[in-house]
This record gives structure tokens, C-alpha cells and sequence, in this order.
């Protein structure tokens, strides 16, 4: 055995005394680590709760959009109602004369034109072009000798675009070549 000399009283105090400090030092660091754990734990529900009320604003905003999406378009088409209700109402009238309801139905004409294009529509109006499956929906074919073969003779129903995107194809009667004439 061994004989170690007795520690000395100041010595275990100063030991004990080190070891409460560095034990208070740590506890200190704890606390200040579970507060900063805490701040972040609010911070980051916070932050959750936030971006859930921006997502169903947005939802709100996209529904809203959708729902009311045409209501300019509609507010200005309904000039163009406005103006048949009376055109419809000058036909009825005594004396009105076909002269003035053809006037009136071609300001309404020309009115839900200028209505269209400027939402971005354009008529395909291709009488005399060639023929062409992208633009064009060909309903009949008709043998020509003033036209070449493949060319648009006649426009059933004009076509629109969008734009640049085919809103409705034009309807059209197309040229081919006359059948040969019977040999004699």
C-alpha cells in the first residue's frame, strides 16, 4: 500500500471552489442554450405560420383571379348587348325601314370587331392563298381551270386567331385540277 499524504483543507477548497465555478459556468451555458433553443423554436413557428398565410392569400388571390378573370371582357361585351337590345328595339318600331336595321346591325358588327381586336383577335380571311391544313379546314373541293390546283376559291366561314395561337380554322372550298377532257 501506498501512503498518500492527506490533501490539505485549502487545497480541497480551492479544488471544490473550481468545480462549483466551471459547474456554474456550464449550468449558465445551458440556460443560455435552452433560451436560444426556445427564441428559435418561435422563430421558426412563426416563420411556419407566416408562409401558411402567405400560401392561402395566394390561393385566395388564384381563386379570385380565376373567378373574376373575364369580368373586364364581359363589361365591355356588354356594349355590344347593349346595342342590339336596340337595334332589336328600332326593328320593332313602326316605320323602321330595312336600310336602318342593316346600318344598325353593321355598327354592331363593326363594334364587336373593334371589341375583338383589341383582346387580340384577327380574322384568317384567305380567299385566293393557298391551301394550308394548319389554317385552313378544307369542306369541298371544286375543279377549276382559272386556278391552279390547291388554292383557296371560296371562304365558307372566316377563321380567327388568338394572337399567334388558331382560335377557329377558316372554312374553305378549294381548287383542284379539272378532270382531263374525254379523248375523241
Amino acid at each position: 500500500m501506498t501512503n498518500t499524504p492527506p490533501a490539505e483543507p485549502a487545497a480541497q477548497a480551492a479544488e471544490h471552489a473550481n468545480r462549483d465555478a466551471e459547474l456554474e459556468a456550464l449550468q449558465a451555458k445551458l440556460a443560455e442554450a435552452e433560451q436560444q433553443i426556445a427564441a428559435l423554436k418561435d422563430q421558426h413557428l412563426r416563420t411556419l405560420a407566416e408562409f401558411d398565410n402567405a400560401r392561402k392569400r395566394a390561393q385566395r388571390e388564384l381563386e379570385n383571379g380565376l373567378k373574376y378573370a373575364a369580368e373586364r371582357l364581359l363589361g365591355e361585351l356588354l356594349a355590344v348587348c347593349d346595342s342590339l337590345d336596340l337595334g332589336l328595339e328600332a326593328a320593332a318600331a313602326a316605320g323602321a325601314t330595312p336600310q336602318q336595321i342593316a346600318e344598325g346591325m353593321a355598327l354592331t358588327r363593326k363594334q364587336l370587331l373593334d371589341f375583338l381586336e383589341r383582346q387580340g383577335v384577327r380574322p384568317i380571311d384567305p380567299a385566293g392563298q393557298a391551301f394550308d391544313p394548319a389554317l385552313h379546314e378544307a369542306v369541298a373541293t371544286q375543279p377549276s381551270a382559272e386556278v391552279e390546283p390547291n388554292r383557296v376559291l371560296s371562304v365558307m366561314q372566316k377563321g380567327y386567331r388568338l394572337h399567334e395561337r388558331l382560335l377557329r380554322p377558316a372554312r374553305v372550298i378549294v381548287s383542284k385540277a379539272p378532270p382531263p377532257e374525254p379523248a375523241q
